[in-house]
């Protein structure tokens, strides 16, 4: 028996088991997620054999840059929820979900689905996809190449320099003499009924990939400036790759996305969105 107990002893030494989110002003969604089990970057690292990851975003996010040997289920599909199911039968395996950063809330939401559907053993990874391509860049693929060179990942300054505040995005919108195509990239579940810019702007999913790719060649061909908006801003910062390769000099993006915006609109309005 003594060496039976070792070995469980030394094998729960080795695994670490996901804690319920804990509350973390840098992680907003642990707050508003507070039953959700998270797991830390390193701990992942280490248990990658041990767990099965699903990428909860969009197709071309996923493409574009993911953690390696990831699954790509988008929680925003209407087949979510059966896939999981699917996935489930083929694996006792902990299922890990993972979206873009920090303040990306699908990751969490993923888990949430899941949990309502009665599927077990899932957790969120909820520091997001750019934090862990620059600390493991031999797990992660850039456009299905691994090792990722880090220089080949776009630049936080060359992000911002597309990246316009939120009334600034909207006065140069309504007020530039351009030729001009805009985009509301948010997914389903987070646009609800109406985009900010009615009449003027076109609705693309990111999650359509094709229909995307349609209106940035679009802009291109017409040589219209395109402005850009997804949920939080962050979004936007996988899309710059696909208008990068497409070589389109003129678009821009809405700092800290469509909340931003609704934020500033109250603000401006003297309404404070922390009593809504």
């Amino acid at each position: 028996m003594k060496p039976f107990i070792l070995f469980i002893t030394a094998l729960f030494s080795t695994l670490t088991i996901p804690a319920l989110a804990v509350a973390d002003s840098s992680f907003p969604g642990r707050a508003k997620f507070p039953d959700v089990k998270v797991i830390e970057k390193s701990q992942l690292a280490k248990q990658l054999q041990q767990v099965v990851i699903v990428d909860a975003r969009s197709p071309l996010e996923y493409r574009t840059l993911r953690i390696k040997g990831a699954k790509n289920i988008p929680v925003s599909n209407k087949s979510f929820v059966e896939e999981i199911k699917k996935l489930r039968k083929q694996t006792k395996k902990t299922i890990v979900f993972y979206c873009n950063g920090r303040t990306c809330m699908k990751s969490y939401v993923a888990v949430k689905k899941s949990k309502k559907a009665k599927i077990k053993n899932v957790i969120a990874y909820d520091a997001g996809m750019f934090e862990w391509a620059q600390t493991y860049p031999n797990q992660a693929e850039l456009f299905g190449a691994s090792p990722v060179n880090k220089g080949d990942i776009i630049t936080s300054a060359k992000f911002k320099k597309h990246l316009l505040a939120p009334d600034k995005f909207g006065f140069q919108l309504f007020n530039s003499t351009s030729k001009k195509l805009v985009l509301d990239v948010r997914d389903k579940y987070q646009r609800g009924a109406a985009g900010f810019f009615p009449r003027k702007e076109r609705w693309v999913s990111l999650n359509d990939e094709e229909k995307l790719t349609q209106m940035i060649l679009k802009a291109k061909n017409e040589k219209r400036t395109l402005y850009i908006y997804d949920e939080v801003g962050k979004q936007v910062r996988w899309l710059q790759y696909a208008l990068e390769k497409a070589k389109v000099k003129n678009y821009y993006f809405m700092g800290k996305g469509a909340k931003g915006y609704y934020a500033s609109m109250m603000q401006d309005m003297g309404i404070s969105t922390n009593k809504l």
